[in-house]
């Protein structure tokens, strides 16, 4: 018995190392209780028993629930150092996922500066790094290297330069163009995650809006956001009527937005 534990706590201390080590410790601690209860079963009346009962049949089909969950969604928050054959394979990884976040905030307060906005400060730096975690953690199949692609239409490029690096820092390429006519070229030929547009372009105050309009009558149903000089409560109402997904002048917001919708779509 004194050789099971050791080699039990031996077990333990290895499944400890990574958090889908804990998450089996924990199955097998949880039917532990489970089977002391059944042992002493019979001084237990039927009402206390029914319960375990239920708890035996749908712990588990909760347990694979949970875990695709976590390995579709999370996959790479599954694993620790020990579970990499080279940890220090494991350490870099890190330091890229980090470095990139830090590039993606530098990038977007550096826009939020050119707009006269807040930088990202506190629990929405803290909800703004969970996000972009996500989609830097991604890898597009072969066959889809659209979802990691942005079509981006402004007259004036310049303007969106750091709002580009940040896309840039979290694995997502911007395709610029500056005509509604270049666009719908581009949407002939390739497919994309999402669309950035201006409003006023080409001497037209609403040419984001016959954009719009011309993709959603094509049956074209890309996410469109406008990033303009308004953010205007009607102008994201009209947006939304028109079959857009957003409008903003926040640097921040567009991000946010944009990344949400193309997490979205590689879930979809």
């Amino acid at each position: 018995m004194s050789a099971q534990i050791q080699s039990f706590g031996k077990t333990a201390t290895s499944l400890s190392q990574s958090p889908l080590g804990i998450i089996a410790l924990f199955i097998v601690l949880v039917y532990g209780f489970a089977s002391l209860v059944i042992i002493f079963a019979k001084s237990f009346t039927a009402d206390l028993l029914l319960p375990l009962i239920y708890f035996l049949l749908f712990f588990p089909i909760l347990v694979l629930a949970v875990f695709a969950w976590l390995v579709s969604q999370h996959h790479d928050k599954l694993f620790g150092p020990s579970n990499f054959e080279n940890q220090e394979l494991f350490i870099e990884m890190m330091k890229l996922k980090t470095q990139k976040a830090v590039d993606t905030v530098s990038s977007v307060n550096a826009a939020q500066a050119t707009r006269d906005k807040k930088p990202i400060t506190g629990a929405a730096l803290r909800d703004f790094v969970d996000l972009l975690w996500d989609a830097v953690s991604f890898r597009p199949e072969p066959a889809t290297p659209w979802r990691n692609k942005i079509l981006w239409v402004d007259d004036l490029p310049e303007n969106n330069t750091y709002e580009r690096q940040a896309f840039k820092a979290m694995g997502l390429r911007c395709t610029p163009v500056s005509t509604t006519d270049a666009a719908f070229e581009q949407l002939a030929h390739s497919r994309y995650a999402a669309i950035i547009s201006d409003m006023d372009r080409d001497e037209d105050p609403r040419a984001g809006y016959k954009l719009l309009d011309g993709l959603r009558q094509e049956g074209d149903q890309t996410p469109l956001f406008f990033y303009t000089s308004s953010n205007a409560p009607e102008h994201t109402q009209e947006t939304l009527e028109h079959g857009g997904q957003g409008s903003t002048n926040d640097p921040q917001e567009l991000i946010e937005m944009v990344t949400r919708a193309v997490l979205e779509g590689r879930s979809g």
